[in-house]
């Protein structure tokens, strides 16, 4: 899959959020994408998984299918968990039973006759999760997946990238909460100015884990800091939200 010379602005008098990138994702590759908040990651990772056409260039190769996971999943929809995966899966073109095995897994079987408006945020990105797995996908499409999640579900994405990486399937993922380090072997690129900046892959071998323990108050300060400084923050226990 290639983006060529890709180019992206919000109507046709707004400012061009992506400008002429060209990158490449092959099959079995982890792509994580860095950036400060309205860098532009999210734009990128609709393009790729062609929720947005590009205003220039052209995106080429896309595996299909697709898997796409946005940040917040749009949860005011007349379904229930069952009904909206029904629903998902038709439109994917797979049997029901492909969502079901994700639905045991993400442990939504006690959800499956709610309303997705009345689920809590992480339980909502569960199922958003259970839609884009059914079918597959070649291509899987993260936008902050980790967000929301409770600790097994974020310790269940790494486990489920592997799974489609070593199918042969491309992830690309976005990362504002500084989770690279739990995907090992990922390549980063880095999104600012309009521009995507390829970096080296990252690797569990080259790196070690300190654990600091600071006041709870200072818990997203000290975060925002490390991960400025360009350190990985694997995660934050305790009664802080970063």
């Amino acid at each position: 899959m290639r983006l060529d010379g890709v180019s992206y602005r919000y109507g046709r008098a707004g400012r061009w959020v992506l400008h002429d990138v060209s990158v490449d994702l092959p099959p079995g590759a982890t792509v994580v994408v860095l950036g400060r908040n309205g860098a532009g990651k999210s734009t990128l990772l609709q393009l790729a998984a062609g929720v947005l056409k590009p205003s220039q260039g052209a995106v080429r190769d896309r595996p299909m299918p697709v898997g796409w996971v946005p940040e917040r999943f749009p949860a005011d929809q007349p379904f229930t968990v069952d009904g909206y995966l029904s629903a998902m899966a038709r439109v994917h073109g797979v049997a029901k039973p492909g969502a079901a095995a994700w639905v045991e897994r993400l442990g939504l079987s006690p959800y499956r006759g709610t309303r997705l408006g009345e689920l809590s945020k992480g339980t909502a990105q569960k199922v958003g999760l259970a839609q884009a797995l059914a079918p597959d996908p070649r291509l899987l499409v993260l936008d902050e997946p980790w967000e929301g999640l409770d600790a097994a579900a974020r310790e269940m994405v790494p486990e489920i990238v592997a799974e489609i990486v070593a199918r042969g399937g491309t992830v690309l993922v976005s990362d504002h909460r500084g989770e690279t380090g739990r995907l090992p072997g990922a390549v980063t690129w880095t999104v600012a100015e309009g521009t995507v900046r390829p970096g080296e892959p990252t690797g569990a071998e080259d790196s070690a884990i300190i654990e600091i323990a600071v006041p709870a108050a200072d818990a997203a300060r000290t975060a925002a800091e490390l991960r400025q400084a360009g350190h990985d923050v694997v995660g934050v226990r305790g009664k802080a939200t970063v």
